[in-house]
């Protein structure tokens, strides 16, 4: 079938949304958002308000505002996730890289019998390498003008060029007794660091782009871990696809690396001032009555 429909002006595309039942009672702020935000980004935030999605219908009573409320929170949930991703990525990379040079020396990334396979490593290697070559950093350039062997810097200075997707590759690739040597700083299984990790370079890269996360159902999901039990008990096996569980284990990680931190209680907050159906984004029915939960509401 051959697509064929017109671009719309901002005032037919309001009048269509009014068509199919969605009330707008200010036009000129929906004109103000729909010119700021995208007719087609925005409908991925009143699909919940639809009847029928066949015929586009709106539900009685759905409104404007409370598609505009949706969009807000989702914005504002990806920066949250995004403040608990740059602790946890900036923590992961020192432990990996302290892990390393403890056990091993200085430049131990190099030699690929530290990794589990040695043709992945060539590959992170040649990676990294062209990081490195582009660097503008000080430290990277300072090392380059003092030292010429070995050529790359050492592990606790290459880490800090590295991006999150190429620091889950890294960690991958560890032996697991290297990596169990991480995951013990957070509490964790080696194999759930792994694909954790892996995971939150996923939602990062949702977050970074703007895309939807609140009701999403993620491509790449994580090992749900079986400790500590309180961890265990909190995630939700029944709903592996939706940010629940990252956000139970953003929440874990987050008590590691900084036990003062609020970020839980602004979760929490943020979910209740926009008044947000939780199950959309794969909460429990008895969440609430879960610790960590409970816990949280009362620091």
């Amino acid at each position: 079938m051959q697509f064929n429909k017109p671009p719309l002006s901002y005032q037919e595309q309001i009048s269509q949304l009014k068509a199919r039942g969605l009330v707008i009672d200010d036009e000129q702020q929906a004109e103000h958002y729909l010119k700021h935000l995208n007719y087609y980004r925005l409908s991925g935030y009143w699909l919940p308000f639809e009847q029928d999605h066949a015929s586009h219908r709106f539900k009685p009573d759905a409104r404007f505002e409370d598609v505009l409320n949706l969009y807000v929170f989702d914005r504002e949930l990806r920066l949250l996730l995004l403040d608990a991703i740059e602790r946890i990525e900036i923590s992961v990379r020192a432990t990996w890289a302290y892990v390393l040079a403890s056990k091993y020396g200085a430049h131990s990334y190099l030699d690929s019998g530290h990794c589990h396979r040695a043709d992945w490593h060539q590959s992170n290697l040649s990676k990294l390498a062209r990081e490195i070559e582009r660097s503008d950093e000080l430290f990277i350039t300072h090392y380059k003008a003092k030292y010429t062997e070995p050529q790359m810097p050492p592990i606790w200075s290459v880490v800090e060029v590295m991006s999150l997707g190429m620091l889950s590759r890294w960690i991958t690739n560890l032996k697991p007794s290297d990596r169990a040597d991480v995951a013990l700083n957070y509490q964790l299984n080696e194999q759930v660091l792994k694909s954790f990790i892996r995971h939150l370079a996923y939602v990062r890269n949702l977050c970074a782009h703007h895309s939807r996360v609140w009701n999403r159902k993620l491509t790449v999901t994580t090992k749900p871990p079986k400790k500590p039990q309180r961890l265990k008990a909190s995630c939700n096996l029944e709903q592996p696809r939706r940010i629940y569980n990252t956000l139970v284990i953003c929440h874990h990680f987050m008590g590691q690396i900084s036990p003062g931190s609020t970020w839980t209680q602004r979760l929490l907050k943020l979910v209740e001032q926009h008044n947000i159906d939780p199950n959309a984004m794969g909460f429990p029915a008895n969440w609430q009555s879960l610790e960590l939960w409970k816990k949280a509401n009362v620091q």
